[in-house]
């Protein structure tokens, strides 16, 4: 794994603003050698994974979050998942061309759709319409409409390298809602001169120390980023259950087997007769 691989949070005590950086290399890498991604798709990607794992950076709970647009464009989906762990995966499907990263017109009428799935506990989703063509806006849009937290994003993107910095507006004692200061204003004003030759130029401390010098700035440990797929034999198995006894047995006639492919990391899982007939206790009487 690239020491670019790394995400750090850091907060702004003074303003009661929170933030994030990620920096991301190898661990795209690992995501989009596994489909013939068109060069378009690849910064789509790689920037949705950016996003997530600042987006997963805010929350205080173990689980995952997932960004997941589908539309009826040339792109028909754009996935990506972070976990508490700081590890990601993703996917796109698309037909035709992608010639571009504007998401209005690769994705056509989308929506954007962010779920958090705590590893204990009921899952949450949030759905914001993709009114914007880039996503960094999108997201802002989401925070402001389900969380109700003012939210500035900037995604950056060098070659195969991506990164980004998100600021967040921390609750203030006996708000019962958020107003946004002139010091939040001004933190992002600071934010939105950064250019991607300063972002991927500079370090984390050396970056945050030019836009908040003025600020107390407190820096958290690095967290490594890595790519890293969910899926096993066992979750395999437990989707095909869902499948139901008869429909498997009709598979199992007409292929010898059950085959199944996961998209996100191309693992391969086959499973036999027998299997399927454990999985169920008996087989099926016809």
């Amino acid at each position: 794994m690239s020491s670019h691989d790394q995400l750090q949070r850091f907060l702004l005590d003074n303003l009661h603003i929170r933030g994030a950086v990620v920096r991301l290399d190898e661990s795209v890498a690992q995501v989009l050698q596994r489909h013939p991604y068109p060069e378009a798709v690849q910064q789509l990607l790689g920037q949705s994974i950016a996003a997530v794992v600042l987006m997963g950076a805010t929350l205080k709970i173990e689980g995952s979050i997932t960004l997941q647009a589908k539309g009826s464009g040339p792109l028909t989906l754009l996935m990506a998942e972070s976990t508490h762990r700081r590890t990601i995966r993703a996917i796109a499907q698309w037909e035709g061309e992608v010639n571009d990263q504007q998401l209005q017109k690769q994705l056509g009428n989308a929506q954007l759709a962010i779920t958090i799935t705590p590893n204990k506990g009921a899952r949450y989703q949030g759905i914001v319409p993709l009114t914007e063509d880039q996503l960094a806006p999108c997201i802002e849009q989401y925070f402001r409409q389900s969380e109700q937290l003012p939210t500035a994003l900037v995604l950056f993107q060098q070659g195969q390298r991506h990164g980004g910095i998100l600021l967040q507006m921390l609750p203030q004692p006996g708000q019962s809602h958020h107003t946004e200061t002139d010091d939040w204003q001004r933190a992002v004003q600071f934010l939105m001169t950064v250019s991607s030759e300063e972002f991927f130029g500079l370090d984390n401390p050396q970056l945050l120390h030019r836009l908040f010098h003025e600020d107390d700035l407190r820096l958290f440990d690095e967290e490594p980023v890595e790519f890293w797929c969910t899926c096993s034999e066992e979750r395999t198995l437990e989707m095909l259950k869902t499948l139901g006894q008869a429909e498997l047995e009709n598979l199992l006639e007409e292929q010898g087997a059950i085959e199944v492919d996961c998209q996100f990391c191309r693992q391969q899982y086959r499973f036999g007769q027998d299997v399927i007939h454990r999985l169920f206790g008996k087989p099926t009487q016809h």
